[in-house]
């Protein structure tokens, strides 16, 4: 059965950078009739090779009702649309109840992956979340703000796990963030990485620990599109992975 052609694609973009697009993403946006972008998430590098009759939209002022609506009117006129998501569209990227309101409608869609910002901050701090014999689990998460958190999913919880954390949305409290790491076990001396505005042009990377983050975020002036990166294990003499030893077979090496 021929499979049906879908009329909207959910894009992740990546963080910043325009060329952290996949290749599926990129012709996406090159083809729609519309594209609908968060402006002030999103470059507009990203979405400049949109077709010259296509209709490109800044969504930053719209609400949900709002961009809805413009998908609808397009969908229904038997155009296509590419609605453009800062990182990767299913984490902390409402496209939740974008896709109830599509399939309410019985609009078509397709979700595109993306380059969510913790993978990019770590590339770009050039750093593992993953260590032998030191972490082998990365929890992503952030601190109740406007939205709120589970109480099940408190970062003093998480945090007694000990493990690697990816924590978004949390810039404007370092403070709380620290009370809550400390509370759940780590080490003060731990290593953080502060990652803002990854792939903008304005991108900075600093590496600091548990103890320094607060005074850290602050005198770089960050409030808000920052990353923190915590990262047990990284400075302590690195085990080697047993995939390329020599006494370690598998299927491609005896």
């Amino acid at each position: 059965m021929k499979r049906k052609r879908s009329q909207v694609y959910f894009i992740g973009a990546g963080p910043g950078d325009p060329e952290l697009i996949t290749v599926k993403g990129y012709r996406c946006i090159k083809e729609a009739d519309l594209v609908l972008y968060a402006g002030s998430l999103v470059p507009g590098e990203v979405v400049a090779h949109a077709k010259k009759d296509g209709e490109v939209v800044d969504s930053s002022s719209m609400t949900l009702e709002e961009t809805h609506s413009k998908i609808l009117e397009t969908a229904r006129a038997g155009g296509t649309v590419a609605r453009v998501h800062t990182g990767d569209p299913s984490l902390y990227g409402a496209i939740k109840e974008q896709m109830l309101f599509l399939d309410r409608d019985d609009i078509s869609y397709e979700i595109i992956p993306g380059v969510t910002v913790a993978f990019a901050a770590a590339a770009a701090a050039k750093v593992s979340f993953t260590l032998p014999e030191k972490a082998q689990t990365l929890i992503l998460t952030r601190l109740a703000g406007r939205t709120s958190v589970p109480d099940r999913e408190q970062l003093r919880d998480l945090a007694r796990h000990n493990t690697s954390l990816a924590i978004y949305l949390s810039a404007g409290d370092p403070e709380g963030v620290v009370e809550a790491l400390v509370a759940g076990g780590y080490a003060e001396d731990t290593p953080v990485v502060v990652a803002h505005r990854v792939g903008w042009p304005d991108e900075r990377i600093m590496a600091t620990c548990i103890s320094a983050l607060s005074e850290t975020v602050h005198q770089a002036g960050i409030k808000k599109q920052a990353i923190f990166l915590i990262l047990p294990g990284q400075d302590d003499d690195p085990v080697w992975s047993r995939l390329y030893s020599p006494e370690f077979s598998h299927g491609f090496r005896k």
